[in-house]
């Protein structure tokens, strides 16, 4: 008999298609990757693939290794994908196909499945991940088969699938969007978010944060410090990569930090309205930027600020195995060598605010800085300066007068 390794999320989708595996003929490998998803109930999902007849279910915890090795890097680049999106469900995806793929040869597994539909972006981001880490690798993607979809046209059809198979779930009809989480953030679409004249922000019941306005009406203010870009401690006590992300959604979440509501460009070429929370990596986002103010050269920065929206699709469209995602992330772990300091922030209603920022490599010099006279700045050096910068303008103006 054929197998399959399944990621698996306990979810009305996975749960369905591990029921439909089954009968299609598969023994089904169910693997939960653990990526600190913050409301979900890790031995219950665990239990319910067993109780559904799974051939085996494990979870396996890559809660580090996310934050370590894919959150960091992208947060060194200072990466938002279309300016906004932290890029939290894009960023675990690679890391779920590398997950279920080492499972999938330990067990001989024939073939590799996700619940993700034919319509989104998760497809790409676990195949291009897959196919790049095992190019004879099988998919199977049930959204995208027609039977499939033929089989379960809507919700109703697989709440009834599970009724008629006793499988559990939470899931009903009238479930107005779904949602997708991990320690990183948690994203809400679909259903009644599709409409763009509900208010995605009052629909949705946030699992992170609570609203702005209910925040509490005084300041908190919290450190984060980093060393060669990497966060690494937070008020003075040393923290590992998820624990730092952990504890800063506790902070930034009751102070109502991190919520955006925007409409995107899919990879697959359409547009989709997305409600997000990431209230951690939006204080790191601003903490690792006040740092580098500090610490980075101008031309490297504007370097890496221009380069930072190629980074970002191609996390959001799920190149992270590529050559130049390689090179990139080389790039950016040398130019973060001497990003190191502290910044404190001001935390209040949704606002983040830095109170104060330290480092051992700052370039910043007050003496030359400073309105006041001294310094190793002659401003009389700037006649000349100028002088040159404007020689082609003076060229220009002469030859093609402008009105």
């Amino acid at each position: 008999m054929p197998s399959c390794v399944l990621a698996y999320s306990g979810g009305l989708d996975t749960s369905v298609i591990l029921g439909w595996l089954q009968d299609e003929g598969y023994d089904v490998h169910a693997v939960y990757v653990d990526l600190g998803q913050p409301c979900e109930d890790r031995q219950a999902v665990l239990d319910k693939a067993r109780q559904c007849g799974a051939k085996s279910a494990r979870i396996v915890d890559a809660r580090e290794e996310l934050c370590r090795d894919f959150a960091f890097p992208v947060l060194q680049w200072q990466a938002k994908y279309e300016s906004v999106y932290l890029l939290g469900t894009s960023i675990a995806r690679p890391l779920i196909s590398k997950v279920c793929l080492a499972v999938g040869r330990e067990v001989g597994a024939d073939a590799f499945a996700h619940g993700a539909t034919g319509k989104g972006n998760d497809q790409c981001r676990f195949q291009l991940a897959a196919e790049a880490l095992d190019p004879a690798v099988k998919v199977i993607a049930p959204w995208r088969i027609e039977k499939y979809r033929q089989r379960f046209p809507g919700r109703a059809e697989l709440i009834a699938f599970c009724q008629q198979k006793n499988i559990p779930v939470k899931a009903t009809a009238a479930k107005p969007y779904s949602s997708d989480e991990n320690c990183l953030h948690i994203s809400y679409e679909a259903g009644h978010l599709e409409d763009l004249s509900v208010n995605g922000v009052e629909l949705v019941d946030f699992g992170m944060t609570v609203s702005p306005r209910q925040a509490p009406d005084k300041t908190e203010t919290v450190k984060i410090g980093f060393e060669s870009g990497v966060p690494v401690a937070l008020d003075g006590r040393r923290r590992t990569a998820f624990e730092m992300v952990s504890e800063l959604n506790q902070i930034g979440g009751r102070n109502g930090i991190g919520r955006i509501d925007v409409v995107e460009n899919r990879f697959v070429g359409m547009k989709s309205r997305g409600v997000y929370e990431a209230p951690g990596m939006t204080l790191l986002y601003a903490a690792h930027r006040v740092v580098e103010q500090l610490t980075l050269d101008r031309d490297l920065v504007h370097l890496r600020d221009r380069l930072a929206p190629e980074v970002a699709e191609m996390v959001y469209y799920g190149f992270w195995y590529h050559a130049k995602m390689d090179a990139l992330l080389a790039f950016i772990r040398q130019a973060q060598q001497l990003v190191t300091g502290e910044a404190t922030l001001n935390l209040y209603k949704g606002n983040v605010d830095v109170a104060s920022r330290t480092s051992p490599r700052s370039l910043y010099d007050a003496g030359i800085a400073s309105m006041e006279g001294g310094g190793s700045y002659n401003q009389t050096d700037a006649e000349g300066f100028l002088r040159i910068q404007g020689l082609p303008l003076r060229v220009q103006g002469r030859v093609n007068p402008r009105q």
